[in-house]
């Protein structure tokens, strides 16, 4: 496909589908990039500081440059994409990497859309995508019960008075 065979690289690409899947919400999408990012090779911390990739050192320029011009068009302004923000990812990126980039993250905006709307349930497709190869399995672990937190062992640590500071809500969950 255009997306898949254009000129940025794949690295870029799992990056980018993830956080746009962040800002969108879009929990399918968002399950289906990690699997795919790690099985390509990213690194689970790099995942983990996406959502905060302005602060963190994890990213050179060009991935920085990619996840502003994502963020840019998946909240696309009122009057346009603002002249600075063109020009800095312009720096790092040519006109064909900024163009195949762009329908990158239109496809995933679309697709984030789609699966929102229709509800489509994370991990519902590993198997048949090829995902249950990232050792990730998001169905399996909906099954599990969460770890619980001992209120003892909380209040040992000398942090909570009651049951509604324990982290995540009443019984650590």
């Amino acid at each position: 496909t255009l997306v898949d065979n254009g000129t940025i690289e794949q690295s870029i690409r799992d990056l980018v589908t993830i956080r746009a899947s962040q800002i969108n919400g879009c929990a399918f999408c968002l399950d289906m990039h990690i699997k795919e990012g790690r099985i390509h090779g990213e690194r689970e911390l790099r995942i983990h500081h996406l959502a905060a990739w302005r602060e963190s050192t994890l990213f050179v320029p060009r991935e920085r440059a990619a996840l502003a011009w994502t963020e840019v068009l998946t909240r696309l302004p009122e009057h346009g994409v603002p002249d600075d923000i063109y020009e800095r990812v312009r720096t790092q990126l040519s006109e064909k990497e900024l163009s195949d980039l762009s329908f990158s993250v239109m496809a995933i905006n679309a697709w984030n859309r789609v699966n929102v709307a229709f509800q489509t349930v994370p991990g519902s497709s590993d198997k048949a995508s090829g995902l249950d190869k990232a050792n990730l399995s998001s169905v399996a672990a909906a099954a599990a019960p969460p770890p619980a937190v001992s209120k003892e062992l909380v209040e040992s640590s000398g942090e909570v008075d009651d049951e509604k500071s324990l982290p995540c809500g009443p019984g650590g969950q």
